[in-house]
């Protein structure tokens, strides 16, 4: 199967990620694509398992504007859920599938630095750089690095980072080509709640403009949007439940919807 780009950031949606069955089934589709040679990152998220780690503590999630209040009780929860058991968990899933994964935060080598984003939202960061270094070396070196959506700075603070765009800044800082978005949702919906296979960037706008791309997706477009701008030449939101759904978007078929800065090159 052809491979349609060499550097690829794929981001998992943290609802994929909540049953063994379906993160084994995503881990041996990352491990195929790196043995086809495709130099791939992976980025994940965790919102489900963090909700469900709270309510079991008795701890209410509280959100503003689609980010979640992030007290220092959270953010203990944070690194426990995000960085420790959905990271191990798929990282050790990567392995059993034949690639070796390696499980890292924005924290390690200062690899996506951040800073406070709102008082009110307590710890939860906007990011402000990010250092792909780290990301180069293990990739060169034959690895696959897993990312957990949690940031730092200089002074140690730790930060609670949207999982997309801290997908948008590893892959500008890798200099992906392709940003995958592994959903859900089966794309992007126009007025008509028809799937959109194929968005400009002027177009995209339009949609949250209009009303019609509203709430989580409307954050994952302004999320691709940024990759777009970033210089990512190619952005895809693709349904992660379907059949081998990452081989056949990186073999451009017509999976979910495909996102390019400007209409020449949505051909």
């Amino acid at each position: 199967m052809k491979v349609a780009a060499a550097k690829v950031l794929v981001k998992l949606g943290g609802a994929l990620l909540d049953t063994p069955e379906m993160r084994h089934s995503l881990a041996r589709q990352i491990a195929e694509a790196r043995a086809r040679g495709v130099e791939l990152v992976v980025v994940h998220g965790g919102g489900r398992q963090m909700t469900r780690y709270l309510a079991e503590r008795g701890i209410e999630s509280r959100f503003v504007d689609g980010l979640r209040v992030t007290t220092p009780q959270t953010l203990d929860a944070v690194l426990k859920v995000f960085a420790g058991s959905v990271n191990h968990e798929l990282v050790a899933s990567v392995n059993r599938a034949g690639a070796p994964a390696v499980g890292l935060t924005g924290i390690d080598a200062f690899l996506v630095e951040a800073e406070q984003m709102d008082p009110a939202l307590g710890a939860v960061g906007r990011v402000t750089r990010s250092n792909a270094a780290l990301l180069n070396l293990l990739v060169a070196n034959g690895y696959i690095p897993v990312v957990a959506c949690v940031a730092g700075d200089r002074a140690g603070n730790i930060y609670n980072v949207n999982a997309d765009q801290m997908a948008v800044a590893c892959a500008a800082g890798f200099g992906a080509t392709q940003l995958i978005f592994l959903t859900d949702v089966d794309g992007v919906l126009d007025a008509s709640q028809q799937i959109r296979r194929s968005l400009t960037a002027a177009q995209s706008r339009q949609l949250i403009a209009d009303g019609i791309a509203t709430g989580g997706m409307q954050a994952k477009l302004n999320a691709a949007l940024s990759a777009l701008m970033a210089g990512v030449e190619l952005v895809r939101i693709a349904p992660g439940a379907a059949e081998n759904a990452l081989a056949r978007a990186l073999a451009g078929e017509e999976i979910g919807t495909r996102m390019v800065l400007r209409e020449e090159q949505a051909a």
